[in-house]
């Protein structure tokens, strides 16, 4: 069993980011349970919808955990989220366990990356669901992109990684070896080859960008005149 931890709209335009603090509260939470990684997952950008600068959302994920732990997991999430609140910001947070994720709540995730919804159809949708969502603050827009979070990390093949395995420890130049140890389990570009050697061009001071893909850890890059340069996709 997984139980996600999906927040949202936690920044304002001065702040540090939703990315951080989720992987803040990740760090709390790998105290008491094991965390797989941290996801970042793109939601729909419109004039419709105020977001600080990306309109993203980020979810915890942790393998081990069983749905009688959301309770306290959503304790610790809240009381991080709380101590760390930013003027400004409207956020939101929701964890489920995998087994509540039904196919209405991957929909919503979907619509989310293309509609603007809104929090009556996501508070109803908790409900429904029996998920644990709250707003934490302003407006609490934050508890439509936290439902949406835990839909599109639950379907997979979406977002990119913000934290999993070592990757963020290396940074700028590194080779395939290194980051097969560091966690990714496999390099591909874009048109199907798969990458065992070769240095990897990430820019200095930057770790790679993996993807979730069919279960797997998965980094993209171009092949640009022999050079391999990751692509950080959305």
């Amino acid at each position: 069993m997984t139980v996600y931890v999906a927040m949202d709209d936690t920044d304002n335009l001065t702040s540090r980011g939703t990315g951080r603090l989720a992987r803040a509260v990740a760090a709390t939470l790998s105290r008491e349970y094991n965390v797989y990684g941290v996801t970042r997952h793109q939601l729909f950008v419109d004039d419709a919808i105020p977001y600080t600068s990306h309109n993203s959302c980020a979810v915890i994920h942790l393998p081990h955990a069983e749905k009688q732990d959301v309770p306290a997991i959503f304790a610790i999430a809240e009381k991080c989220m709380l101590d760390d609140f930013v003027e400004g910001s409207d956020p939101g947070l929701a964890v489920a366990s995998a087994n509540q994720v039904t196919p209405a709540l991957i929909a919503f995730g979907k619509d989310a990356k293309a509609n603007v919804l809104t929090q009556e159809t996501a508070r109803n949708l908790a409900q429904n669901l029996d998920i644990m969502l709250k707003g934490l603050g302003g407006t609490e827009d934050g508890v439509i992109g936290s439902m949406a979070g835990i839909g599109l990390a639950r379907a997979g093949n979406d977002g990119r990684f913000l934290q999993v395995g070592k990757i963020r420890e290396i940074t700028g130049l590194c080779t395939a070896a290194e980051l097969f140890e560091a966690g990714i389990d496999a390099i591909i570009t874009r048109d199907g080859r798969q990458i065992t050697e070769g240095v990897i061009e990430a820019p200095e001071g930057k770790s790679v960008k993996p993807c979730p893909i069919g279960g797997w850890i998965v980094l993209i890059v171009d092949e640009q005149d022999g050079h391999l340069i990751p692509v950080k996709r959305d």
